[in-house]
């Protein structure tokens, strides 16, 4: 006999490199319990299928044959996944990344939750203290999602900095036409940049375990900065574990994608809230698992 019931399912994946210790099935999975639903997430790491992003068409394809109903997107996919998307949500337009796609009645329907998930992490942890004039390390996908934000959230000035020099004009032309009063520009020199900086913000994947080390000289941050890191994987990168040591206001990258998860299930389901801080409390439990792991206890 068939069950009067059946439970409802959920597909999901996240495509990027080096997304091994990625939180995100666990994230996932345990919020649609929640709900009801069985959600089953699979990581579709590039480096382990010996891919690039220039293979995101097949993925694409693959994942609507095999029934998924929406993709994380993370670095370096999220803006190269532009082009092969049907639609994009109003912010996903403006900021030229894409962290999340809906697929669904034949559409690839790409949004941007790294901007809502960046906003309330640093509403929640920054407190009342002012942004003041930053520094940004980054003008990528996550970068262009969080230097948006920044300046919403009241950023006296911000000063961008990134590898890829044309990257990082692009975005400033862009951030000028959207803030024209404030002091937006391409930085050239980090030193005399932090010595007038309030604050630091990481939006490089610098400090993952595949990307190791700092994005910028240690020495320049001052116990007065506060810093905010939007790695989560490790949780307290080597630049967050100096800054914490210096004694600055730091924001580890978890507030982060926990809030962009939870905008991103809402999608996914069709309108279903999730609950952030059962979403925290979770993750932070799965953190401390692995720690114990990890020292073999």
């Amino acid at each position: 006999m068939r069950p009067k019931s059946e439970t409802p399912a959920l597909l999901l994946g996240l495509i990027g490199e080096g997304i091994g210790e990625s939180l995100s099935p666990t994230l996932y999975e345990n919020e649609a319990a929640q709900h009801g639903i069985l959600c089953i997430y699979q990581r579709i790491d590039l480096d382990e299928l010996g891919l690039t992003a220039e293979h995101l068409p097949e993925l694409l394809t693959a994942a609507e044959r095999f029934g998924f109903a929406g993709l994380n997107i993370t670095h370096p996919c999220k803006q190269a996944v532009i082009p092969h998307l049907d639609e994009l949500s109003d912010e996903a337009r403006v900021l030229g990344a894409v962290n999340t796609v809906v697929l669904r009645n034949g559409l690839r329907i790409g949004h941007n939750t790294d901007h809502y998930g960046f906003s309330q992490s640093l509403r929640e942890k920054l407190g009342t203290r002012e942004p003041g004039h930053v520094v940004q390390l980054g003008a990528g996908g996550a970068g262009a999602a969080v230097a948006d934000a920044i300046l919403r959230l009241g950023a006296r000035s911000l000063i961008l900095f990134d590898q890829a020099a044309e990257r990082a004009e692009h975005l400033v032309r862009s951030l000028r036409t959207r803030f024209p009063g404030i002091p937006i520009q391409v930085g050239t020199d980090a030193a005399q940049a932090m010595r007038q900086a309030d604050g630091l913000i990481n939006a490089t994947p610098v400090g993952m375990r595949k990307h190791p080390g700092t994005p910028i000289p240690p020495a320049l941050l001052e116990t007065r900065h506060w810093f905010s890191e939007i790695i989560y994987f490790p949780l307290e990168t080597e630049l967050l574990h100096i800054a914490r040591e210096k004694g600055c206001h730091t924001i580890d990258g978890l507030g982060m994608v926990v809030h962009q998860a939870a905008r991103a299930f809402e999608l996914y389901t069709g309108g279903l809230t999730a609950d952030a801080r059962r979403m925290t409390a979770h993750v932070a439990d799965v953190l401390r698992q692995r720690a114990q792991a990890s020292l073999g206890g």
